[in-house]
């Protein structure tokens, strides 16, 4: 998986590469493999996630959460809903809806994950944070 930006991008090439790279992440996640999520974040990354009384900080920390779940995750079909980028220099924020259904059940979350360009010009997750979408 490959975050390359080169000096030349754009914002609209921006956004498309970080939603090209969190679906290719998504697209592991949903078959029990959270590598493509581990191998975007960064060493100092911060991960929320109503699941857990309190952040975790690290991505050893998060690679420890996410072997406890490798493998149980099997998910049907998923839809990334109307995914949005907002890009600053080095900095870009991916907020959407994620709905995902599995075995006749369908569950919404919503996620927010911001990427920082990293030194070999990749584009890094840096913090992701999770919730539960509320009904109306």
């Amino acid at each position: 998986m490959n975050g390359c930006a080169t000096s030349s991008s754009n914002n609209e090439d921006i956004k498309a590469t970080i939603i090209a790279l969190e679906k290719q992440a998504l697209k592991l996640w949903n078959n029990g493999n959270p590598d493509g999520f581990l191998e975007l974040s960064t060493d100092d990354i911060i991960y929320i996630d109503p699941a857990f009384e309190s952040k975790l900080e690290g991505k050893k920390a998060l690679e420890d959460y996410y072997n406890t779940i490798r493998g149980k995750i099997k998910i049907d079909l998923y839809k990334m809903i109307d995914p949005v980028v907002l890009v600053s220099p080095g900095v870009a924020v991916l907020t959407y809806n994620y709905e995902a259904h599995r075995d006749g059940m369908v569950f919404t979350m919503n996620c927010t994950e911001v990427y920082r360009l990293d030194p070999t010009n990749t584009w890094k997750i840096i913090h992701t944070h999770w919730s539960f979408v509320q009904p109306a």
